[in-house]
């Protein structure tokens, strides 16, 4: 049944009555917000309140013919409710009802107890914005809507003409009596499962009045002027931007919002509906393309995707520049909406950007490390590296360089040699005085369990262990590191190299656990009483596969992976003279290169595949046959020859093609040209499985026929909702640098899912960074500087030394300059709202802001007049460009 008082007050609020053509009805959000906690005698009194009009009590009981006593009580009621204000004006308490937004969705939804017992007040939050958003699209002049972004004043510091009122200190310093609460946007999000992963908890800063009604009604905490400083700063730096409440007249304002793109209401009016004047601040950002180096820190924590990555080398035909519309003379309906702004970002323009950080699985900004570099700047560029890669000096030392693969300095001459920089400048990880142990940005503090101790797992630990949680690994070996301890020789991969980039996690508060395998000697059921509330499981794929070959069983044979295991854990291991590898891959490699250096005189490689389409690095190739290797193409094993039980021999037969006509792999043989190779030892280097154990028992997450896990590729759960799955054992063999990008997304996956209310996919971007077309560009100009080169150095005698060198200083300052720097940001004008959270990313002074308008706020009775003026030229203007469009149509049509 309708609450006739209350829909009567709904009305009120609303500056509309029952009847007219904008009134409130029973199942608009306005009323529903209301009917659960606001009675009809609560709405009697509020019947009597003015807006923005203080009245005490007794004024009020006079008005509604209610005792003092009852009014006051009733009227207390509805200010704690957050239907009224209330505030003691010269010792007396006065009441006043505000507008809708900002004002009383707010301070309803900051009441927790109601929206813990009536989430339809969260739910109306929601739906109001949903309802009143498209009524305003396109029909706000800048400066006037009921919020308004402030730039971050950093960003404004070198500004001669900002004003006063674009200062968020001036707000600061202007009032004595401050409180902050929960963001009421991201409270409505969660009660509805719609979080961004940004939390609501102490986000919001109420000034003068707001504030003496927050800390009364219990709605916030009481802080100090210094307090709030310090929350501003923090919200800054972890890519937050300010917006204001903008109807309290010039210069004015009761609160500050600290705010993010995905998560805010009042962004939600620039995102979902196309239309940024009404909430933009005064500015708009411009980039300086000679110092952008397209790191892509600016584009991913833009608010309204008005940064994306393009290009800025020549092209030898300019691209076609399209105009797009704009709402100043343009009807502003759906079609120009971008409802699923949540989901559908973009991180770059269609023509794509630097091949080199799309090709990057983990989408590092190169560009940037590179100048940061040439700038002599190494903590920084460590610093830039590590948002990304935990393990950069790992990385300079095995990474497969898809980023050199893709380089356009390629298409010129050599690619730059990006692996040699990074691993220059991650030398400093390698000292404990000198490396970079990035700060804590929070203190969530829930314990988290990581299975496998490898490069997926040690990444999503270290991500995590930024935000505050109680990360624990568990390793079922004594030593950590996981394929990158195990898997590798110490002549690719020195085992301090591994070991002093994972003391930066224990820096962070990671603990681990060795010698611990789940499954076995706990399982996660036993974790989960023990109070860890989500798992990742990154246990790679560490077992060697074995081809099922007659023989296979004999002495003398084992899988490579088993083989390097055992010399990597310091096993004495000595082979006979002759031996056999089987596979063409880059562990097989290192397979063949350390069973040289533990006996093997005579190591021969057996592959499927031809010399150009062995899938071993072509550096890796060489290194082998510079060390006296053998590798026979095109020959697969047919069978392992055994006398008296050990092998002696492999039969192999001739391979006419590893791969089809659609390039996927498809052998074919001749079994009529064989060949026996003697052997006293083989070792099956043809791929590597995934072992479970008991650690899957009892759970719902299921497997794929392979052995890998299924899960969710852009979220990485599991069936188990609380299970998240990366790296090999998501994947299947691949690269380090893949799991460790695989470990960060488990980490963003794993901070929602815990997090109350936060859903794994809305507000998330999607890295779809792609690359430019290399094809038209115009390279003529440019130097042809020659690529530096490392060399090696002796291995005084110590044959799992890495004998390779790193640059010099003045190598890396060479090799820089030969970076052509070829993406840059560009900026939409229209969709940035000037909040200047872009140049506080920025490491380079690349971009900044600059004032495009001069609007100030308006105080709410003189808001309606300017709008009205403004909607009637709009409509004057969409008038006169329609005859305009038909003109050109009727001429297009005329010259066809």
């Amino acid at each position: 049944m309708v609450k006739e008082k209350v829909l009567d007050y709904a009305n009120k609020i609303s500056r509309t009555k029952r009847g007219a053509k904008d009134e409130i009805k029973p199942e608009y959000p306005e009323y529903r917000i209301l009917e659960p906690v606001v009675t009809e005698e609560m709405a009697e009194v509020g019947l009597c309140l003015e807006l923005r009009v203080p009245q005490s009590a007794a004024e009020v009981a006079a008005k509604c013919g209610k005792s003092v006593e009852e009014t006051e009580k009733l009227l207390w009621e509805l200010a704690m409710a957050g239907a009224a204000f209330v505030n003691k004006i010269d010792g007396v308490d006065k009441y006043w009802h505000e507008i809708w937004v900002p004002g009383h969705m707010e301070m309803m939804v900051n009441n927790k107890e109601n929206v813990r017992k009536y989430p339809v007040i969260a739910e109306c939050f929601d739906l109001y914005g949903k309802r009143r958003g498209p009524m305003g699209a396109g029909k706000f002049p800048v400066g006037l809507g009921p919020m308004r972004v402030i730039p971050i004043e950093k960003a404004i510091q070198g500004e001669t003409r900002r004003a006063s009122y674009e200062e968020v200190s001036k707000y600061l310093n202007d009032n004595t009596v401050f409180s902050v609460s929960d963001c009421s946007c991201r409270t409505s999000r969660a009660a509805l499962g719609e979080g961004c992963g940004h939390l609501k908890e102490d986000m919001c800063i109420q000034m003068g009045h707001a504030a003496e009604y927050y800390i009364r009604t219990g709605r916030g905490r009481a802080i100090t002027r210094e307090e709030a400083f310090e929350i501003i700063r923090r919200a800054e730096e972890n890519g937050l931007m300010h917006s204001i409440p903008n109807l309290d007249g010039e210069g004015k304002t009761h609160a500050i919002c600290n705010c993010c793109g995905c998560g805010c209401f009042a962004m939600r009016l620039a995102n979902a509906w196309t239309n940024p004047d009404i909430v933009r601040s005064n500015y708009v950002s411009k980039v300086d393309a000679e110092k952008c180096v397209a790191c892509g820190e600016c584009v991913e924590n833009c608010p309204t995707n008005a940064l994306k990555l393009g290009k800025k080398l020549c092209a030898e035909a300019p691209l076609k520049i399209i105009r797009r519309e704009l709402p100043y003379d343009t009807e502003w309906g759906p079609d120009k909406w971008n409802y699923e702004y949540r989901t559908n970002r973009r991180v770059v323009l269609d023509s794509g950007s630097s091949p080199c950080k799309a090709e990057c699985p983990a989408h590092i900004g190169i560009q940037g490390y590179i100048k940061l570099a040439s700038q002599g700047k190494y903590r920084e560029a460590l610093e830039l590296i590590k948002k990304e890669n935990p393990f950069p000096a790992v990385c300079g030392r095995i990474c497969p360089r898809k980023c050199e693969s893709a380089c356009t300095r390629g298409d010129l001459d050599d690619p730059v040699a990006i692996d040699e920089i990074k691993k220059f400048i991650a030398e400093q990880d390698l000292d404990a005085k000198y490396r970079y142990v990035p700060r804590k940005r929070h203190e969530y503090g829930k314990k988290i369990a990581v299975v496998g101790a490898g490069p997926s797992g040690l990444s999503c630990a270290f991500f995590l262990a930024q935000d505050g949680y109680k990360v624990t690994v568990f390793e079922r070996e004594k030593t950590l590191g996981g394929m990158l301890a195990l898997g590798i020789p110490a002549f690719r991969l020195e085992k301090d190299v591994v070991a002093a980039e994972i003391d930066v996690l224990r820096e962070l508060g990671v603990e681990f656990k060795t010698g611990v395998e789940v499954g076995k000697d706990v399982s996660l059921a036993e974790l989960r009483r023990q109070g860890f509330e989500a798992f990742y499981l990154a246990i790679g794929a560490r077992a060697g596969r074995k081809l099922g070959l007659e023989g296979e069983s004999a002495e003398g044979v084992m899988t490579g992976v088993d083989f390097l295991r055992r010399v990597n854990l310091g096993e004495v291991v000595r082979l006979p003279a002759r031996v056999v590898v089987i596979g063409g891959g880059n562990v097989a490699i290192d397979v063949a290169r350390t069973a040289k250096r533990v006996g093997g005189d005579a190591v021969t490689m057996l592959c499927l595949e031809s010399r150009p389409e062995m899938p071993a690095l072509p550096e890796e190739i060489d290194e082998a046959l510079a060390e006296g290797i053998v590798i026979d193409n095109s020959w697969g094993p047919k069978r392992i020859i055994v006398e008296d039980g050990r092998v002696t021999g492999v039969e192999f037969k001739k391979c006419v093609s590893a791969f089809d006509a659609e390039k996927r792999f498809n052998p074919r043989y001749d079994e009529t040209v064989t060949k026996v190779v003697e052997a006293d030892c083989v070792l099956l280097s043809v791929g590597q499985t995934i072992e479970w154990g008991g650690l899957l028992a009892d759970s719902k997450v299921e497997l794929n026929r392979n052995g890998t896990v299924k899960a969710d590729p852009f979220t990485l759960q599991t069936a188990e909702p609380d299970v998240f799955a990366g790296g090999d054992a998501l994947t299947g063999p691949k690269f380090a640098i893949d799991a460790i990008a695989l470990g960060k997304e488990a980490a963003i996956s794993i901070h929602r899912f815990v997090q109350p209310g936060q859903s794994l996919v809305l507000g998330r971007i999607k890295r779809d960074y792609r690359a430019f077309d290399k094809s038209g560009l115009d390279l003529g100009g440019y130097d042809r500087m020659p690529r530096q080169s490392a060399g090696h150095a002796a291995s005084g005698g110590d044959a799992f030394r890495d004998p390779r060198g790193t640059f010099t200083e003045e190598q890396v300052k060479k090799e820089t300059e030969r970076c052509l720097s070829c993406g840059a940001t560009v900026v939409d004008e229209f969709m940035c709202l000037g909040c200047g959270a872009c140049t506080l990313k920025c490491k380079f002074d690349a971009i900044s802001l600059v004032r495009k308008y001069d609007k100030a706020g308006k105080d709410l009775p003189e808001v309606k007049p300017e709008v009205v003026k403004y909607v009637l030229k709009r409509t004057v203007r969409i008038a006169l460009k329609k005859p305009v469009k038909a003109l050109r149509a009727a001429f297009s049509r005329a010259s066809n």
